[in-house]
């Protein structure tokens, strides 16, 4: 029975729909007695914190959040994506606000295709989420300088991050631009909008002792500048202890449960704003991974400590479209995230993070009205518990920090098996529904399928560059890469003659001159006479480099042209307006007269390729040039052919093998750097494949053009597309149950107790349906989805039963129990649990 003030209203809990009542007090409403489950409060009362938690319109929220950046995938997927991380239990998007993409040129906007902001938060609020938006405007993320315009580098006196009087004024102006812009849609919390956090600079703490006095009078600045907005909303700064007040200081990290040393001010809400789900890799980079049993330990881990949000960076990492990537950064960005780089869900990441969020969520109302304690019960075993004052609300999570040996523990009078690493979620302090070592949500296999529609009739031509014996740029010595090709390019040709006499050259027969480049960045292809000599490059850790190989010279005149390239402007670290690259001295070694340094004999310089000038890479623009039968290959050379759209409508990829290093362009679109030539220490590229957009595509005669630096031929380049048709379970008869087999009255979450027994849970992406079982067993089996290995003993009904219960469906549930599979052949560990392990393919 209601009682007079309350409002009626429903909360989604799993399946079941819940009344609850509460009552206003203050300005932030309160949870009412026994049958209140959750605060709620009137709409459009802005958004304010306090020491638990952020407060969006009077109510208390935890905010499961993840960051997906709108340039890194195309509008067409955005609301695909913004489901999926709904579905995965968020509520809540974040995206950095990207300066050089909106502004590349100065005065110039661009609020367009990927870079409309506006459509993209608008998305999000469709989807009932709500939005954080991190301004900077300096950003990092591995994103071309930081996402600072490359024009800012021109303004004079301008120092990037200081109490810099020509910085400001151009930070100013951008940020008002962009908060006016969101505003004016009515985007902010307080106007009806999802808006209800922003972030102001980006981890200044890292370089503000660079700066001295003018770093502490900056982030002051910075303050102030956001505070001014008047957008009615808490802004954030992420790893800055001295965020001056009311402003948020918020952690980024892996494990900020144990490392965050907590708000700086006992009125303000503990934030995660990064929580990595793996590391970004640049090119040289063998392949990465965070497990997701290491990332739901860590989510478990920060709730349970006073922890109200996390962003989880990234969600889905995308694709680094074009020359947007930083120094050495790969095109394919957190591609390990739980949505990964083609869209697809990569489980059982995406899974276990929906089931560690189901969970905490079933504490919820503990956590944001309980008061915790902590119980130390060993060195390595702890219990923290959230009880509501004078209620039954209570909610436990039960650590084993030994990272290798499971653990039993005793609490509240019962026992509690512990696997090593872990957190147990018990939301009514009795029963375990979560346990973050051990997964409960299916695994899947990402697969690549050649397609017979796009590969068909591949004809390649070629139209090779030749290198320029002169260039429109005169100087005495060699000039800074980026000074002069004002980042328009990667490419700088550096020219020079060399009139060499018979005396210049080794007279010992045989003998050949070495030409020696120090470059300060990022690599370089060198060509004598017109042929090619051989290429060098630095790396992300050390971008210097000496360039040293023999070359040809002849008495004469000889030409010598360096094309020097770069990777992306660096992303981070202090006065980023003094980086540099490209070659500063150029020395010719073993001569007959000694050294010869040509550094300062006069240089000429061309910034570009003749095929970028000439836009050969558009349909119209590649009519410009001759092009000709594909012949062996070799640097500088441009390959165009045509191929039609792969059948159906899955996500389509190119796999570059046999090519070095270059630029990729679908009908006009850049795809972005591939690089296969730099090799891992596992002696395999970083990256292979790339994907393509099916925005990008047309149904028929879809131009592709290909500028390769180096040596290769595209003559095994391929098309194919991308799924994620295998899919696992691997269930144990310990596992606890799924967090949705709960449900909650009065305030108290109770178990459904028939279905406490484990499940091995199979589901189908894009309404396919299991057509094979590949593998099944109950028993001791080990490996990993797509290499799933029998162990000691095995039930032989495994694959029967699985079979039973699944094919033909979108969907099955198998009960993990001896008595569904009969007989176990073999000998299994003696008292040890079983296993089930599935592996089946899913098809239209």
């Amino acid at each position: 029975m209601l009682r007079p003030g309350c409002i009626l209203s429903t909360f989604l809990l799993s399946t079941l729909f819940i009344p609850y009542c509460i009552a206003e007090v203050g300005n932030v409403t309160k949870a009412g007695e026994e049958d209140a489950i959750m605060v709620q409060g009137p709409v459009n009362q802005g958004v304010t914190y306090d020491a638990r938690s952020v407060i969006v319109n009077g109510k208390r929220e935890l905010l499961f959040s993840g960051a997906i950046h709108y340039p890194r995938s195309t509008p067409d997927m955005w609301p695909d994506l913004i489901e999926k991380a709904k579905q995965g239990g968020l509520n809540t998007i974040e995206t950095y606000v990207f300066w050089n993409a909106h502004e590349p040129v100065q005065g110039q906007f661009n609020f367009e295709g990927q870079n409309d902001l506006v459509k993209f938060i608008k998305l999000i609020h469709e989807k009932n989420m709500y939005a954080v938006v991190r301004l900077g405007p300096f950003i990092q993320a591995e994103w071309n300088n930081g996402g600072l315009p490359y024009w800012l580098r021109e303004i004079p006196e301008i120092i990037f991050r200081s109490d810099n009087e020509p910085f400001k004024e151009q930070m100013k102006r951008y940020v008002t631009m962009i908060i006016n812009k969101l505003k004016e849609e009515k985007l902010f919390a307080p106007q009806g909008g999802p808006i209800i956090l922003a972030q102001i600079e980006n981890e200044y703490n890292t370089i503000q002792l660079a700066y001295r006095e003018k770093g502490v009078s900056y982030i002051q600045w910075a303050a102030k500048l956001a505070l001014g907005m008047d957008v009615q909303i808490p802004w954030v700064m992420c790893k800055q202890k001295d965020a001056p007040d009311p402003i948020i200081n918020t952690c980024n990290g892996r494990h900020c449960g144990d490392t965050f040393y907590g708000p700086n001010k006992p009125n303000k809400p503990s934030l995660w704003t990064e929580n990595w789900t793996t590391q970004f890799r640049v090119f040289g980079d063998p392949p990465s991974q965070r497990s997701a049993e290491d990332l739901a330990y860590s989510a478990a881990r920060w709730f349970s400590k006073n922890g109200s949000m996390i962003n989880y960076y990234m969600y889905y990492g995308g694709t680094n479209f074009g020359r947007t990537s930083s120094s050495f950064t790969s095109t394919r960005y957190y591609d390990e995230a739980p949505i990964d780089e083609f869209g697809l869900l990569r489980e059982p990441k995406w899974g276990h993070l929906k089931d560690v969020h189901k969970a905490i969520n079933l504490c919820k109302r503990a956590l944001l009205w309980g008061t915790p304690t902590v119980e130390k019960l060993s060195p390595e075993l702890q219990a923290i518990v959230w009880q509501q004052p004078g209620t039954q609300v209570c909610a436990a999570f039960l650590s084993n920090n030994n990272t290798h040996q499971s653990q039993t523990i005793n609490f509240k009078g019962q026992q509690y098996f512990l696997p090593p690493r872990s957190i147990s979620i018990l939301p009514d302090c009795r029963t375990v529904v979560f346990n973050t070592n051990q997964i409960t949500g299916q695994h899947n296999v990402r697969n690549y399928v050649r397609s017979e529609t796009a590969n068909k009739n591949f004809k390649w031509e070629m139209y090779r560059e030749v290198p320029p014996t002169g260039g429109k740029i005169e100087s005495e010595e060699p000039l800074e890469h980026w000074v002069t090709t004002k980042d328009t390019t990667d490419y700088l040709w550096y020219i020079a003659k060399l009139n060499l006499g018979e005396r210049d050259l080794p007279m010992k027969k045989g003998a050949i001159p070495v030409l020696r480049v120090a470059s300060q960045g990022h690599g370089l292809h060198a060509f004598v006479n017109g042929e090619f000599v051989g290429t060098e490059h630095g790396s992300k850790v050390e971008k210097n480099f000496v360039y040293q190989k023999p070359a040809a010279f002849k008495e004469g005149t000889n030409h010598i042209a360096l094309l020097s390239y770069v990777v992306g402007l660096p992303d981070s670290g202090a006065y980023m307006e003094h980086r540099y690259a490209g070659p500063r001295s150029v020395t010719i070694l073993g001569m007959n007269t000694g050294t010869l340094d040509i550094s300062e004999n006069g240089w000429s310089l061309q910034v570009g390729l003749v095929g970028e000038e000439k836009k050969i890479f558009t349909e119209e623009g590649s009519k410009s040039v001759n092009w000709t039968k594909v012949d062996q290959g070799g640097p500088i050379t441009w390959y165009k052919g045509y191929f039609d759209a792969p059948e159906g409508n899955e996500p389509v990829l190119i796999t570059m093998t046999g090519m070095g290093k270059g630029f990729v362009w679908i009908n006009g679109n850049n795809i972005g750097r591939y690089w296969m030539s730099y090799l891992s220490a596992l002696k395999l590229p970083t990256q292979s494949e790339y994907h393509i957009p099916r925005a990008f595509l047309k149904p028929k005669n879809n131009l592709i053009v290909i500028f390769e630096e180096e040596q290769g031929t595209p003559k095994d380049v391929s098309i194919s597309t991308a799924n994620r048709d295998t899919i696992c379970s691997i269930v144990s008869e310990l596992h606890p149950p799924s967090p949705s087999l709960f449900e909650n009255k009065a305030g108290i979450v109770r178990p459904l107790v028939d279905d406490l027994k484990p499940k091995a849970e199979l589901t189908c992406p894009d309404q396919k349906k299991i057509v094979s079982v590949n593998f099944a067993s109950f028993g001791d089996p080990f490996g990993s989805c797509g290499a799933l290995v029998q162990g000691n003993c095995t039930a032989p009904a495994s694959k029967q039963v699985v079979e039973n219960h699944c094919l033909g469906k979108p969907s099955c549930k198998i009960p993990v129990e001896a008595a569904a599979f009969g007989n176990i052949n073999g000998a299994c560990p003696p008292n040890g649990p079983k296993t089930l392990a599935v592996q089946v393919t899913c098809s239209k």
